[in-house]
Protein backbone atom coordinates (compact mmCIF):
# COMPACT_ATOMS: atom_id res chain seq x y z
CA UNK A 1 0.00 0.00 0.00
CA UNK A 2 1.44 3.52 -0.61
CA UNK A 3 1.51 6.76 1.33
CA UNK A 4 1.66 10.23 0.71
CA UNK A 5 3.14 13.01 2.91
CA UNK A 6 3.42 16.43 2.29
CA UNK A 7 6.28 18.91 4.05
CA UNK A 8 5.87 22.52 3.57
CA UNK A 9 8.79 24.04 4.31
CA UNK A 10 10.39 27.39 4.52
CA UNK A 11 12.46 26.67 1.36
CA UNK A 12 10.83 23.93 -0.73
CA UNK A 13 7.77 21.79 -0.64
CA UNK A 14 7.80 18.34 -1.03
CA UNK A 15 5.36 15.23 -2.03
CA UNK A 16 6.93 11.65 -1.01
CA UNK A 17 4.83 8.66 -1.91
CA UNK A 18 6.31 5.30 0.21
CA UNK A 19 5.21 1.93 -0.96
CA UNK A 20 4.65 0.07 2.89
CA UNK A 21 4.51 -3.76 2.90
CA UNK A 22 4.74 -6.44 5.30
CA UNK A 23 7.29 -8.92 6.26
CA UNK A 24 8.35 -11.60 9.00
CA UNK A 25 10.71 -8.95 9.95
CA UNK A 26 8.24 -5.92 10.28
CA UNK A 27 6.97 -3.47 7.83
CA UNK A 28 9.38 -2.46 4.88
CA UNK A 29 9.43 1.31 3.70
CA UNK A 30 10.45 2.09 0.13
CA UNK A 31 10.03 5.21 -1.18
CA UNK A 32 8.49 5.39 -4.49
CA UNK A 33 8.09 8.96 -5.65
CA UNK A 34 9.38 12.20 -4.40
CA UNK A 35 8.56 15.16 -6.04
CA UNK A 36 10.74 18.78 -4.26
CA UNK A 37 9.10 22.19 -5.31
CA UNK A 38 11.43 24.92 -4.47
CA UNK A 39 8.24 27.69 -3.59
CA UNK A 40 10.13 29.63 -0.78
CA UNK A 41 7.73 30.14 1.73
CA UNK A 42 10.35 31.98 3.86
CA UNK A 43 11.53 34.39 1.37
CA UNK A 44 8.27 36.44 1.45
CA UNK A 45 7.46 35.81 5.38
CA UNK A 46 10.83 36.31 7.01
CA UNK A 47 11.23 39.57 5.44
CA UNK A 48 7.62 41.04 5.15
CA UNK A 49 6.12 38.49 7.86
CA UNK A 50 3.24 37.28 5.30
CA UNK A 51 2.74 35.37 1.65
CA UNK A 52 2.64 37.34 -1.40
CA UNK A 53 -0.22 36.45 -3.83
CA UNK A 54 2.65 35.35 -5.86
CA UNK A 55 3.71 32.73 -3.40
CA UNK A 56 0.27 31.78 -2.32
CA UNK A 57 -0.56 30.66 -5.95
CA UNK A 58 2.19 28.49 -6.05
CA UNK A 59 1.77 26.63 -2.94
CA UNK A 60 -1.94 26.65 -4.52
CA UNK A 61 -0.92 25.13 -7.28
CA UNK A 62 2.10 22.91 -6.38
CA UNK A 63 -1.11 21.38 -3.34
CA UNK A 64 -3.19 20.48 -6.43
CA UNK A 65 -0.53 19.00 -8.19
CA UNK A 66 0.44 16.80 -5.08
CA UNK A 67 -3.44 16.19 -5.01
CA UNK A 68 -3.97 14.57 -8.33
CA UNK A 69 -0.07 12.49 -7.86
CA UNK A 70 -1.84 10.91 -4.61
CA UNK A 71 -4.91 9.92 -6.80
CA UNK A 72 -2.46 8.60 -9.37
CA UNK A 73 -0.65 6.40 -7.08
CA UNK A 74 -3.99 5.17 -5.32
CA UNK A 75 -2.42 6.30 -1.68
CA UNK A 76 -4.39 4.65 0.83
CA UNK A 77 -4.15 8.03 3.62
CA UNK A 78 -1.88 11.05 3.22
CA UNK A 79 -0.93 14.02 5.51
CA UNK A 80 0.20 17.96 4.83
CA UNK A 81 2.83 19.36 7.63
CA UNK A 82 3.73 22.90 7.01
CA UNK A 83 6.71 24.36 9.54
CA UNK A 84 8.52 27.51 10.06
CA UNK A 85 7.30 29.83 7.29
CA UNK A 86 3.60 29.24 7.69
CA UNK A 87 3.77 29.24 11.49
CA UNK A 88 5.17 32.62 11.45
CA UNK A 89 3.06 33.77 8.43
CA UNK A 90 0.03 36.48 9.08
CA UNK A 91 -1.83 35.39 6.53
CA UNK A 92 -1.35 31.75 7.30
CA UNK A 93 -4.71 30.47 8.45
CA UNK A 94 -6.16 32.20 4.99
CA UNK A 95 -3.90 30.31 3.16
CA UNK A 96 -4.54 27.41 4.57
CA UNK A 97 -8.19 27.55 4.06
CA UNK A 98 -7.51 28.57 0.38
CA UNK A 99 -5.71 25.27 -0.17
CA UNK A 100 -8.53 23.27 1.70
CA UNK A 101 -11.52 24.83 -0.68
CA UNK A 102 -9.01 24.35 -4.18
CA UNK A 103 -7.34 20.64 -3.08
CA UNK A 104 -9.02 19.61 -0.48
CA UNK A 105 -5.83 19.18 1.27
CA UNK A 106 -6.31 20.15 5.11
CA UNK A 107 -2.90 21.34 5.86
CA UNK A 108 -1.84 21.14 9.12
CA UNK A 109 0.29 24.27 10.78
CA UNK A 110 2.80 22.53 13.20
CA UNK A 111 4.52 23.56 16.48
CA UNK A 112 8.73 22.77 16.35
CA UNK A 113 8.00 20.30 19.11
CA UNK A 114 5.39 18.67 17.08
CA UNK A 115 7.92 18.43 14.10
CA UNK A 116 10.60 16.91 16.28
CA UNK A 117 8.11 14.31 17.67
CA UNK A 118 7.05 13.64 13.49
CA UNK A 119 10.29 13.15 12.65
CA UNK A 120 11.57 10.80 15.88
CA UNK A 121 8.65 8.34 14.89
CA UNK A 122 11.12 7.26 11.97
CA UNK A 123 12.47 5.29 15.92
CA UNK A 124 16.36 6.47 15.29
CA UNK A 125 16.92 5.40 18.76
CA UNK A 126 16.46 1.96 17.99
CA UNK A 127 19.92 2.05 16.08
CA UNK A 128 21.99 4.35 18.49
CA UNK A 129 24.91 2.74 20.42
CA UNK A 130 23.50 3.30 24.39
CA UNK A 131 26.56 4.26 26.03
CA UNK A 132 26.10 7.33 24.02
CA UNK A 133 23.94 10.46 23.67
CA UNK A 134 22.59 12.08 20.77
CA UNK A 135 22.75 15.36 19.77
CA UNK A 136 19.33 15.72 16.88
CA UNK A 137 19.92 18.80 14.77
CA UNK A 138 17.51 19.22 12.42
CA UNK A 139 18.00 22.37 10.24
CA UNK A 140 15.57 23.63 8.01
CA UNK A 141 15.04 27.36 6.01
CA UNK A 142 13.00 28.79 8.94
CA UNK A 143 14.37 27.21 12.25
CA UNK A 144 16.54 24.80 13.84
CA UNK A 145 15.10 22.06 16.07
CA UNK A 146 17.31 20.14 18.49
CA UNK A 147 16.44 17.28 20.74
CA UNK A 148 19.30 15.51 23.12
CA UNK A 149 19.22 11.97 23.59
CA UNK A 150 20.04 9.48 26.57
CA UNK A 151 19.59 6.46 27.47
CA UNK A 152 18.03 5.65 23.86
CA UNK A 153 15.64 8.51 24.72
CA UNK A 154 15.15 11.59 24.14
CA UNK A 155 15.21 14.00 27.25
CA UNK A 156 15.26 17.76 26.01
CA UNK A 157 13.70 19.33 22.99
CA UNK A 158 13.85 22.99 21.61
CA UNK A 159 13.09 24.46 18.52
CA UNK A 160 15.47 27.56 17.58
CA UNK A 161 14.07 30.49 15.01
CA UNK A 162 17.62 29.81 13.17
CA UNK A 163 17.51 29.20 9.32
CA UNK A 164 18.87 29.06 6.22
CA UNK A 165 16.82 31.24 4.55
CA UNK A 166 16.61 33.62 7.74
CA UNK A 167 20.91 33.67 7.51
CA UNK A 168 20.50 34.51 3.54
CA UNK A 169 17.99 37.52 4.47
CA UNK A 170 20.26 38.53 7.76
CA UNK A 171 16.92 38.34 9.79
CA UNK A 172 18.44 36.10 12.92
CA UNK A 173 19.77 38.54 15.75
CA UNK A 174 22.51 37.80 17.52
CA UNK A 175 20.41 37.14 20.63
CA UNK A 176 19.02 33.90 18.68
CA UNK A 177 22.58 32.44 18.77
CA UNK A 178 22.66 32.97 22.10
CA UNK A 179 19.58 31.20 23.48
CA UNK A 180 20.61 28.45 20.98
CA UNK A 181 24.30 27.83 22.60
CA UNK A 182 22.77 28.89 26.07
CA UNK A 183 20.64 25.62 25.70
CA UNK A 184 23.59 23.35 24.61
CA UNK A 185 25.41 23.91 26.99
CA UNK A 186 22.72 23.64 29.10
CA UNK A 187 22.10 20.65 28.56
CA UNK A 188 25.42 19.24 27.14
CA UNK A 189 27.55 19.72 29.83
CA UNK A 190 29.42 17.06 31.36
CA UNK A 191 28.25 14.43 28.23
CA UNK A 192 31.68 13.03 27.69
CA UNK A 193 30.27 10.39 24.51
CA UNK A 194 28.43 13.20 22.60
CA UNK A 195 27.73 12.17 18.43
CA UNK A 196 25.47 14.51 16.32
CA UNK A 197 22.71 13.07 14.14
CA UNK A 198 21.95 15.29 11.28
CA UNK A 199 18.46 15.89 9.68
CA UNK A 200 17.43 17.92 6.46
CA UNK A 201 18.20 18.43 2.71
CA UNK A 202 21.23 20.45 2.89
CA UNK A 203 23.36 17.82 5.48
CA UNK A 204 22.30 14.98 3.22
CA UNK A 205 23.44 16.32 0.16
CA UNK A 206 26.81 17.68 2.04
CA UNK A 207 27.09 13.94 3.00
CA UNK A 208 27.18 13.16 -0.39
CA UNK A 209 29.16 15.47 -1.44
CA UNK A 210 31.96 14.82 0.98
CA UNK A 211 31.82 11.14 -0.49
CA UNK A 212 31.42 10.06 3.02
CA UNK A 213 31.51 6.34 3.08
CA UNK A 214 28.14 4.31 3.37
CA UNK A 215 27.47 3.69 7.47
CA UNK A 216 30.14 6.16 8.44
CA UNK A 217 29.34 9.18 10.05
CA UNK A 218 30.39 12.90 8.74
CA UNK A 219 33.39 14.18 10.59
CA UNK A 220 33.48 17.81 11.91
CA UNK A 221 36.68 18.81 10.08
CA UNK A 222 35.28 17.23 6.94
CA UNK A 223 32.27 19.74 7.14
CA UNK A 224 34.57 22.11 7.95
CA UNK A 225 36.79 21.91 4.99
CA UNK A 226 33.69 21.94 2.55
CA UNK A 227 32.04 25.07 4.16
CA UNK A 228 35.80 26.66 3.20
CA UNK A 229 35.48 25.40 -0.12
CA UNK A 230 31.82 26.27 -0.73
CA UNK A 231 32.48 29.66 0.70
CA UNK A 232 35.14 29.78 -1.22
CA UNK A 233 33.23 29.96 -4.54
CA UNK A 234 30.60 31.93 -6.49
CA UNK A 235 27.25 31.03 -6.60
CA UNK A 236 27.65 30.31 -10.04
CA UNK A 237 30.45 27.85 -9.38
CA UNK A 238 29.01 26.19 -7.09
CA UNK A 239 25.68 25.36 -9.16
CA UNK A 240 28.21 24.57 -12.74
CA UNK A 241 30.98 23.25 -11.01
CA UNK A 242 29.20 20.73 -7.88
CA UNK A 243 25.85 20.63 -10.39
CA UNK A 244 24.22 22.18 -7.34
CA UNK A 245 20.11 22.80 -7.91
CA UNK A 246 20.00 26.72 -8.03
CA UNK A 247 17.59 26.71 -4.63
CA UNK A 248 20.04 24.68 -2.89
CA UNK A 249 23.78 26.46 -4.05
CA UNK A 250 23.04 29.33 -1.70
CA UNK A 251 21.59 27.94 1.25
CA UNK A 252 24.03 25.19 1.94
CA UNK A 253 26.55 27.43 3.21
CA UNK A 254 23.96 28.78 6.22
CA UNK A 255 23.47 25.02 6.44
CA UNK A 256 26.78 24.49 6.84
CA UNK A 257 27.36 27.59 9.39
CA UNK A 258 24.71 26.03 11.56
CA UNK A 259 25.86 22.96 11.75
CA UNK A 260 28.99 23.59 12.58
CA UNK A 261 28.29 26.19 15.43
CA UNK A 262 26.10 23.12 16.94
CA UNK A 263 28.51 21.30 16.69
CA UNK A 264 31.37 23.06 17.98
CA UNK A 265 29.38 24.24 21.07
CA UNK A 266 28.45 20.43 22.37
CA UNK A 267 32.07 19.63 21.54
CA UNK A 268 30.63 16.78 18.50
CA UNK A 269 33.18 15.41 16.06
CA UNK A 270 30.93 13.24 14.42
CA UNK A 271 27.48 13.60 12.82
CA UNK A 272 25.73 10.37 11.72
CA UNK A 273 23.90 11.33 8.70
CA UNK A 274 20.53 9.18 8.40
CA UNK A 275 19.03 10.81 5.66
CA UNK A 276 15.45 11.07 6.85
CA UNK A 277 12.88 13.36 7.69
CA UNK A 278 9.37 15.42 8.24
CA UNK A 279 8.15 13.46 5.69
CA UNK A 280 9.06 9.90 6.37
CA UNK A 281 8.19 10.80 9.72
CA UNK A 282 4.68 11.40 8.87
CA UNK A 283 5.09 7.95 6.59
CA UNK A 284 5.82 6.16 9.55
CA UNK A 285 3.06 7.43 11.83
CA UNK A 286 0.44 6.87 8.74
CA UNK A 287 1.38 3.61 8.40
CA UNK A 288 0.88 3.14 12.37
CA UNK A 289 -2.72 4.71 12.09
CA UNK A 290 -3.57 2.78 9.56
CA UNK A 291 -2.80 -0.40 11.00
CA UNK A 292 -4.61 0.67 14.21
CA UNK A 293 -7.92 1.05 12.75
CA UNK A 294 -7.46 -1.24 9.56
CA UNK A 295 -4.93 -4.46 11.02
CA UNK A 296 -1.83 -5.41 9.43
CA UNK A 297 -0.77 -5.25 5.62
CA UNK A 298 -1.23 -7.87 3.89
CA UNK A 299 2.14 -9.64 3.64
CA UNK A 300 4.88 -9.55 0.54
Amino acid sequence: MKFGAIDIGSNAVRLLITNVFETQNGPIFRKSELVRVPVRLGEDVFAQGHITELKARKLVDTMHAFKLLLGVHDAVAFRACATSAMRNAANSEELVARIAQVTGIDVEVIHGKTEADIIFSNHVEENLYQDRSYLYIDVGGGSTELTLFSDNRPVASRSFRIGTIRLLQDKVEEEYWERLLDWITEHTSGIEKLDGIGSGGNINKLYKMIAVKEGKPLRFRQLKRMYAKLNAMTYEERVMDLGLNLDRADVIIPACEIFLRIMEAANIKDVIVPQFGLSDGITRLLYENYVAKHGQLSPL
